[in-house]
Order: C-alpha cells, then structure tokens, then sequence
C-alpha cells in the first residue's frame, strides 16, 4: 500500500486501519478531483420538479419564503439560498428563523400562518422540515407550494410537499448521502442556476457557503463533502463575499495558501454558531448576504463580541458544573451515565457543557436548565452508548426530546427530573459496562518518534481535508519518558511537555491539561502532528489527545527478514499436526486459542479459548482459523496483549449468503430463550458480526442485542450498536425474544 502510493510505511498503517482494501480505493480517496458524480437532478427524484417550480417562481416574480434553522448550517443554508435568489433575479424573498428558547427547532404553525396571509407563494425548508408533519400540511391547505430540504433522519411519516430533498432518501452508497442541510440547498441553488444558465457566475461564491457550514456543522467529510470541501478551501482566502471577507479578517484567517477544515472548525464557525446560540441569527444572515463592505465589518465584530461572551458564559458554567460534581461525587463507574442539571444556565451554552463534561469523565452526560415548571437540556453520548435510544427508554416522564446516536435534546416538568435521572441509571446500567467510562482517544496507528518529522506531516496533507469520519491521524507512542512538563497559558489552564522514548525527543502542546500536572514520570501518549512557525522558523510539534500511565510492555509486532528467526520454534511448524503444535505452546506458557472447530486441551489449565479474560497476560495467541473481520483480529490483539502471534490457518467453508440467511433463521428457531452466540456462528460460516446483523436485519426479526456478561463490545464496525430493549423491527415472525450474546 505504501510504496504503490509513495507514502512511509506508517501512513501505509493508517490507511489498513481505516479500512482502505486495496491501492485502488486509496487512491481514489487521495484524487477526489478524478471522481465523477451522478447527475443530482437523477439522485434525488424530486429535484426536477422543484427547479421547475422555482424556475416558473423566478420568472413570475412570486413572492418566496426561506425557513431556516439558527444554528451554523441552518444560517449558512438560508444565506445561500438568498443570495442565489438575488443573482438569479427572482422577486420578493423572505426568510424566516424560529426563535430558539421560545418556539424551538423548525418550521411551525404561526410561521406558516404568517406567510400565507402575507401572499406568500412558495415555501422553502432548510435544515429542518422532514419532521413537520402539521406546519407543512397546515401550508398545504393553505396554498404554499412546499420543498423540503432537510439532512436529519426520516420519521414514519413524511410531510406532504411538492418535493422533499434529503440525503436520507438515497441509497447508503451514494456519494451525496453525507450531505448536510447547506449540501442540500446548495445542489437545489446549483440545478437552479443550470436551468436558467447561470452556472459559472455563481457556482464558486455558493460553494463558499457550502464549505463554511459544512465544516462548521460538523458534517462527515466523505463522498461529494471531501471534494467540494477540498475545493472550497481553496476558494475562501479569495472570497468576493463581504461578510466572509470580513469574517476571516477579525478572527485572523489570512492565510493564502488555502484555509484546512480547522480554521472554521475553530475561527469562523465558533463566531457563527455563537450568534445562533445566544444571539439573534439575523446578524449572520445579515454578514453573509449583504454585498456592503461597512456593513459586513461591523456585523463581523459583533460576531466576534457574541463569541467572547458565549466563551465567557461557558466557562462560567463549566467551572459550576465542576464544583456540582465535585460536591455530589457521583460514582459513575455505578450509575455510568451523568446528569447535572441548575438554574439559571443559557439553554444556548448546555450542550457545550454537556460535551466537555463528557470529554472529561469519558461518560454519557445529560445537562438540564432548571426553569420554575420545566427542565430543558441537551446530552451527548459515547459510541457504546445512544442518546436517542436512551431518550426513548424515558419518554415515559419527557414532554419532548429528538437527536441521534451522539447528541440530542429534551424537555420535561419539572417534577419530572429525578424519575428521569433514575430510568437513564436503569438504561446505562443495562447498555455500558464500567470499563467503558473512561475518555476515548481513538487511534490510527503506533509510531516511534524518531519517525516523525515535517516530511511525514507534508503528506499527511494528502488525508485533508479532515473532519468528521475522516478525522486527522492520531498516533500514539508507548512509554515515553517525561523530561519537562509545565504549565502555560494566561491562565495556566494548558500545559508544555518535553518528551523521549530513547532516540527522539519531542515537544507536546496539551490543550486544556493544565489541571492534570503533574502527569507521571513514563507515559503512553496519544497525539496528533501540527506545525509550529516561530520567528520564521518551522518545528514539529505534537498535540496531545490522550495520555496514561505506562504499566507495562505492549505487543511490538514485527515483521522478520526472510532469514531471520524471531524466536526459536518450540517445534517445527509444519512437520507436527497443528493440535500437537498449540498443545507443545501450551505446556510453555500462557495460550488464547481462536477459531472455528479449535480443539480443547481440558488438562491445561494454561489454555484460553476464543475470548481473552480479564487479567491474565498471554504468551501466544493462535487462530486456528482467521476471524471473519480485520477488526476482530486487531481487537484479540489489543486484548490479549500476546508476546507472539500464530497463524495455523485451518480452512472454513464459507456459504454463499442464502445459506447464512437459512442458517441465522435454523439457529434462532432452536436457540434456547438465553441467547445466541454471534461469535460461535461468525466463527463457524466466516460472517463478521457486522454481516450476522445484516443478515437478522434482512429476515425482519425483532430480537435483542446484549454485550454479554464481561464480553465488551469489539465490534466498533456495527455502528448503531443497540441494547437492552431496544428491536431491530417489530417481530414479522412469531418467535420468542432471544438476546444475542
């Protein structure tokens, strides 16, 4: 991989642990200029009609209402949109943004009211309205001609409109289904503009906007977002756009090289998502389609004035919520789920409580606003753990709540909140086991430090841009020893390192660590790399991401010249049958012994099977057949933390898929009511857990997914990873419920 692609080895690494198959898809990744794209107006089916509509609105001058969100894509979206109106000659535009503490999230009945007796024609959702069952049957019956351009998940039943585009209408595989609600409206602004002719005058200014709310939404750059992105970057430091120009000038942006996903992700969309959270989002409409340069520099201050008192009334809150935990000491490793909840909080700044909570207890976090009759708060969760799965489970005591797997937002009475803290106690305790509340650091690969340099970080700008769901490499390097470490910052809240594993010594910059120091004598650091220009010159730093003490040594994998034996064999491999080969392994040492139809050795007490157990260290690890996914092996790896690997490679005979589906609906008809081993069965047709879902998911049956008694969970790749009572489908057949283990 790395030599086709002329990359180090280390990046070879990364791109094997991120899942890349073959060179060819690599390359593909690293050349999103040479993709080309189905045609939008194909995609999403109600394209068409709605440019038509809108066509036939421009040239009769109807009068047009925008509704938007107040929240950085919503405002980006609502922004493009007008100024696409503008340049395309269309009459009397009008947005509209609900307020955020007194009406909430989306399009509603008094706005839609509103427009239609004022003689408003054509009505435009963005970043909201696929959930707007009665607002937009409401403006049905009203008149309006309705198009719904919206990015969040489908509820059972969709509004009725003219045209409904969302990404969540397409098939999983196509290159537009990562888009965000400014993705949307920027292809519905684009096919208008193509209709009429206008293309090139306004394709490179509406990517602008497409690239600052994409970035700043935090949508995943993947598919048709990494390779606008990566050419919106590149637009910006050259932006037309006042209100950008502006924007970028305030908050230092200058750089003409091109803007990386940073920039807004820590520079403009800050100043942006601020207004929305505790300010009026008609300044950001305003700095973004004013063409009056005066106008839009005093627009851009007051963006960065909202910006330092959302900082303020952050911190103000965080260091009360922190004084709250350190009062109640809750034992999380118990309950494993936070809540907190005060009077007086900005229900704008909650949220962001809620995630630096979380990234310092490693926990699922839910932060309420106490008003006089109501709670109102918003949680953020861990991979192992969905917020909205854990919402539903208490919808028994919320007046309302929404969100997904990470985030999400609820109301209720206030009488209400302790039952409520107690039912997501019961949730937790069911879906997380302890050693889950920890903070994540998610690694890409280990390096040594003596690999690192400014040559390495040059082509890591070959990954950009980076964002959600193709994140910056983070390495980590094993029992390194501190040399220095202080604090820095005006108020000391960051903190400086000097570090060496032997060979290399290097600078780490730690973001908010300042509190952890004194941090042990010999560490394993996880990191990311970032330059460091300081009177011209250029240095290598590593930013810190996540660190613990070094206990013990971890398994170096190492790859032996072809005449270079990296231990003596306790026999020969190949001139022994493989039974006696793992029984000779066993009678030295410590063995995990993996895989289909593997045999047991009941007099070795020194013999684990499939499953590494909590405490004990092994000396080798043997599969005796592969696992059936690359993330199992790495998974057994990290677990089992063996001296030596084995490779014995017994066959299995792997069914073609109506045979897994034959042999998934036998197993769960005769599986007694405890439960199914998704290990045993993956083992034995050679299916990834992943694929066994799949496949249960395909049969339609409602069962139930468990961890298991100290089981963990390996498998990351399942993405929505449900628990306790929670159903794939309603049951179509009628079999008991079965959990799978």
């Amino acid at each position: 991989m790395a030599q086709n692609l002329g990359l180090p080895s280390l990046l070879g690494q990364v791109l094997l642990n991120r899942g890349f198959k073959d060179v060819a898809e690599a390359r593909r990744f690293f050349e999103p200029d040479a993709w080309t794209l189905p045609d939008p107006l194909q995609e999403f089916l109600d394209l068409p009609a709605c440019v038509t509509r809108l066509a036939t609105a421009i040239q009769q001058h109807e009068r047009i209402a925008i509704c938007g969100d107040y929240d950085c894509d919503g405002m980006t979206s609502t922004a493009l949109l007008l100024r696409a109106f503008k340049a395309l000659g269309a009459g009397e535009v009008h947005y509209a943004i609900p307020h955020r503490l007194q009406e909430g999230y989306g399009v509603n009945e008094r706005i839609v009211r509103e427009l239609a007796e004022e003689g408003y024609r054509v009505l435009i959702t963005v970043d909201n309205g696929i959930s707007a069952l009665k607002p937009l049957t409401l403006a049905q019956e009203l008149g309006l001609a309705v198009i719904v351009t919206d990015h969040h998940d489908l509820p059972p039943v969709l509004p009725p409109a003219l045209g409904i585009l969302n990404p969540k209408l397409l098939p999983p595989t196509s290159p537009y289904r990562s888009l965000a609600g400014v993705g949307v409206a920027y292809i519905l602004a684009l096919s208008l503009a193509s209709w009429l002719g206008r293309t090139d005058e306004l394709k490179d200014p509406l990517l602008e906007l497409f690239t600052l709310g994409t970035v700043a939404d935090m949508a995943p750059l993947v598919g048709v977002n990494r390779l606008w992105t990566q050419r919106g970057l590149g637009l910006l430091p050259f932006s037309q756009n006042p209100g950008i120009q502006s924007l970028m000038a305030v908050t230092g942006c200058t750089d003409l090289r091109g803007l990386k996903p940073e920039a807004i992700g820590f520079g403009l969309g800050p100043r942006i998502n601020a207004v929305g959270r505790i300010g009026d989002p008609r300044l950001v409409i305003t700095l973004l389609t004013t063409d009056d340069r005066e106008e839009a520099y005093q627009s851009a201050l007051r963006c960065e004035e909202t910006n330092r008192e959302r900082q303020q009334l952050l911190a103000a809150m965080e260091q009360e919520a922190l004084m709250l935990l350190e009062q109640r000491e809750p034992d999380l490793k118990a309950q494993r789920v936070l809540t907190l909840a005060a009077a007086g909080w900005h229900h704008g700044i909650v949220g962001l409580v809620a995630s630096r909570l979380k990234e310092k207890t490693g926990c699922p976090t839910f932060v309420g606003v106490l008003e006089e009759d109501n709670v109102r708060g918003s949680a953020r969760g861990i991979p192992e753990f969905n917020i909205f799965e854990a919402l539903s489970y208490c919808r028994e005591h919320l007046g309302n709540f929404g969100g997904h797997p990470m985030a999400g937002g609820f109301g209720m009475r206030r009488e209400q909140w302790p039952q409520f803290q107690a039912k997501l106690v019961e949730f937790a305790q069911r879906a997380l086991e302890p050693e889950h509340i920890r903070p994540l650091v998610e690694i890409d690969a280990q390096a040594r430090l003596g690999e690192l340099s400014l040559d390495l970080l040059d082509l890591l700008d070959r990954f950009h841009p980076c964002g959600i769901d193709n994140p910056d490499p983070v390495f980590w390097s094993a029992g390194v020893k501190v040399l220095q470490q202080k604090h820095m910052g005006k108020n000391q809240e960051h903190a400086s390192l000097t570090v060496t594993d032997g060979q290399q010594e290097m600078r780490v910059v730690a973001w908010r660590w300042g509190a952890s120091l004194p941090l042990p004598d010999t560490l394993d650091i996880a990191y990311k790399l970032k330059e460091n220009i300081y009177q011209g010159r250029r240095t290598l730093q590593l930013v810190l991401e996540g660190a613990r003490e070094a206990t013990r040594p971890h398994t170096q994998i190492q790859v032996p010249a072809p005449d270079q034996q990296l231990r003596p064999p306790l026999v020969t491999p190949g001139t022994h049958a493989p039974q006696d080969y793992v029984r000779t392994l066993g009678t030295a040492g410590t063995v995990l012994l993996y895989g289909y139809q593997r045999p047991t050795f009941e007099a070795l007490s020194t013999m684990d099977y499939d499953r590494p157990q909590p405490g004990r260290e092994y000396q080798d690890l043997v599969f005796w057949t592969l696992p059936p996914s690359l993330l199992h092996s790495q998974w057994l790896i990290a677990r089992a933390r063996p001296k030596f690997v084995h490779l014995l490679l017994q066959p299995v005979a792997i069914p073609a898929w109506e045979e897994v589906l034959e042999l998934l609906w036998q197993t769960v008809k005769s599986a007694p009511i405890t439960g199914i081993n998704l290990l045993a069965l993956g083992q034995q047709c050679w299916v990834s857990p992943k694929g066994l879902l799949d496949g249960l998911h395909e049969l339609r049956l409602g069962l139930h997914v468990s961890s298991g008694a100290g089981w963990g969970v390996p498998y990351q790749e399942l993405g929505a990873w449900y628990r306790g009572q929670v159903p794939f489908y309603p049951p179509a057949k009628p079999l008991p419920v079965r959990r799978l283990v």
